[in-house]
């Protein structure tokens, strides 16, 4: 006798159960295996992300202090430079004539009101 023909009908629905059970289960394990895998390229993605915003944080934090040492030099160099020095002596030279310029006119303007006052008197 064959071990099938000693079953009984409760044992073979059972079996049917279990199969379909089982079938269910792998079905299920499968589902989670894929998500586990889609969840797990997710984050590699989010790391590479991470590590391209780092580099890229890093590097526009170098860019900005370049431009400031940059700036900073500019400054330097153009208040101190042999141009920028003579600039400001023709600056003051100009200031100082302008002073003269405007002494001058004064004393233009009394000198024609007292001619003003002495024509007018006679």
């Amino acid at each position: 006798m064959k071990l099938f023909d000693m079953m009984t009908t409760e044992d073979i629905k059972r079996i049917k159960e279990l199969d379909n059970s089982l079938s269910i289960a792998l079905e299920t394990n499968d589902k989670y295996q894929r998500e586990n895998k889609d969840l797990r390229d997710k984050i590699k993605e989010a790391g590479r992300i991470n590590q391209l915003h780092q580099e890229l944080c890093k590097d526009l934090k170098k860019r900005a202090e370049e431009a400031e040492g940059e700036n900073t030099i500019i400054k330097g160099i153009g208040n101190n430079s042999p141009e920028m020095k003579a600039l400001q002596k023709e600056i003051e030279k100009l200031k100082e004539e302008l002073a003269r310029a405007k002494e001058d006119h004064q004393y233009d303007n009394l000198v024609h009101q007292k001619e003003l006052k002495s024509v007018r008197k006679t």
